[in-house]
């Protein structure tokens, strides 16, 4: 995100590091505090943002409980006021040092750092907004680069390729279960009518889907001898259907993971790209030649 242009490299002991020089502009010395971790201030300086971040999610916890809004609300509010203002420098100053600053504006991180301030404003406008102050958690996915954790990333890389590549199958198994839910409500509006609480089919059908995730809420439930054999059915089915995502997913893990391993820890997305491009040129070429 920042190249500095007065730079110096230093090595101690490790790979080498490019930093700013005494000499360079403030923005740009800034900048490599802000975006980098390689050096003593950039890494403090990480360290102290994730403790706000704590600091300012466990404020917005504690102020959600009624008996310490009604004894320490003002002191709650002041604190998180205090974070709102901090986090709002630290945006400024990302889209003032960022060379590019509306690719990081809307970047993934960028898109967060300005959510992560803007309800604590718009509870001036919408009172209760501030509880939405929680996503500010998501700054905390900067841990990774704090503790060089990098390798994990990999990691990732495997888990979205073995969801993408399960995407039709598990398209194809949720149209098949809100049809289940359809067939399922339909018949238990029918068997149990209005006067057991099934007072309509979107209803019923929202009991079919309580029943076959297994959860069971109990606020409704069938009455007659149909009805709760047709419950019994709904259940059974919700135990078989709990596996069959896990067993598509898990098997997509493994053949990712395989690849993965076996090119060498390119990335999975990366292979199939590049063999979608040689399959788009192959048919090219035949189509000249014709």
């Amino acid at each position: 995100m920042f190249k500095p242009t007065a730079r110096r490299t230093v090595e101690r002991g490790g790979p080498k590091r490019v930093v700013p020089t005494e000499d360079a502009p403030l923005r740009e010395r800034v900048g490599h505090i802000i975006f980098t971790h390689d050096t003593r201030l950039a890494r403090l300086f990480d360290v102290v943002l994730l403790w706000a971040i704590l600091g300012s999610i466990l404020a917005v916890i504690l102020e959600s409980v009624p008996g310490l809004r009604q004894r320490h609300g003002m002191l709650l509010l002041t604190i998180e006021w205090f974070f709102t203002a901090l986090f709002s420098v630290e945006y400024g100053l990302r889209l003032w040092t960022a060379r590019r600053r509306l690719r990081y504006a809307r970047s993934f991180f960028g898109i967060v750092d300005l959510l992560s301030i803007l309800p604590t404003y718009l509870s001036l406008l919408f009172p209760g907004a501030q509880s939405l102050l929680v996503i500010r958690s998501l700054r905390l996915l900067r841990v990774f680069r704090i503790l060089k954790l990098g390798r994990f990333f990999s990691e990732s890389r495997v888990l979205m390729e073995a969801l993408r590549t399960s995407r039709p199958k598990i398209t194809v198994f949720l149209m098949s279960v809100l049809t289940v839910v359809l067939i399922m409500g339909a018949a238990m509006y029918f068997i149990e009518g209005p006067e057991n609480g099934f007072t309509s089919i979107p209803l019923s059908m929202y009991w079919a889907i309580v029943t076959l995730t297994t959860v069971g809420y109990g606020d409704i439930s069938p009455q007659t001898p149909w009805g709760q054999a047709l419950s019994s059915l709904v259940m059974l089915i919700g135990y078989a259907i709990i596996a069959i995502p896990t067993g598509i997913v898990s098997v997509e893990l493994a053949r990712a993971d395989e690849t993965d391993t076996r090119m060498g820890g390119i990335p999975v997305a990366r292979i199939h790209r590049h063999a979608k491009h040689v399959r788009r040129l192959r048919r090219r070429h035949r189509h000249i030649g014709r």
